[in-house]
């Protein structure tokens, strides 16, 4: 019986509230250039290295394929793309957790 005059409170007050809010352009602040560039700039880096860890998973792929283990890199490999995706699609998803 409380909870429903509580509940009937909460959703009278939560309808009253207005939900005109403004809803402003994202705007860089001034000088802050110099820190999107050195994102700029840790982004390809971050690339770099998961185009390396690529390299290096094929590699040992193909060396360890005439052992018979080469099955086992499959998820380096995986785990390497995944990492590409995130870091290419790092501003969207910023975008979307914080929007």
């Amino acid at each position: 019986m409380i909870f429903a005059h509580a509940t009937q409170a909460v959703t009278e007050v939560v309808l009253s509230l207005p939900f005109d809010l403004p809803d402003p352009d994202p705007v860089q602040p001034p000088g802050t250039e110099g820190f999107t560039s050195i994102m700029g700039w840790a982004k390809w880096i971050a690339l770099a290295v998961c185009i390396l860890g690529l390299f290096a998973a094929g590699a040992l792929m193909a060396i360890q394929s005439r052992r018979g283990e080469g099955g086992e890199h499959v998820g380096k490999i995986g785990m390497a793309l995944g990492g590409v995706i995130v870091i290419s699609a790092a501003a969207s998803l910023v975008g979307f957790l914080v929007g």
